[in-house]
């Protein structure tokens, strides 16, 4: 079974940039889909983006499409999620999550593995 671990969150101002990074282990990663979910204090874990075993095929949510980018990189067992133009409403924790299914899904139950998180605070 692989490990997921975030890295990359932090603290940042309204209108800027941040880019997470999810560290895969223990599998090969090219056998994993990925998506990224959030969860802000108070509220439900909730869909980001998500990503093809392959790579090939994304899909977002619609409060990210446009700004945020997903990407993986099967050789370095590594997944990113790219954030542009953040907003306050973006302040949550992240996580990476992966299973072995085909396709993309915007389902929280669909992905079997899940990282610790990483906290994402956009200042106003």
């Amino acid at each position: 079974q692989v490990q997921l671990v975030e890295s990359g969150g932090g603290l940042v101002q309204a209108g800027g940039s941040l880019t997470l990074s999810c560290a895969a282990s223990g599998s090969t990663f090219s056998n994993y889909r990925m998506g990224w979910f959030r969860q802000a204090p108070g509220k439900e874990r909730e869909f980001v983006s998500a990503i093809t075993r392959s790579g090939g095929s994304t899909f977002y949510a619609d409060s990210v499409k446009g700004r945020f980018t997903i990407s993986k990189d099967n050789a370095k067992n590594m997944g990113h999620l790219q954030m542009n133009s953040l907003k306050p409403e973006d302040t949550a924790v992240y996580y990476c999550a992966a299973d072995r299914r085909v396709g993309v899904t915007p389902r929280r139950k669909d992905y079997d593995y899940w990282g610790q998180g990483t906290q994402v605070t956009v200042s106003s």
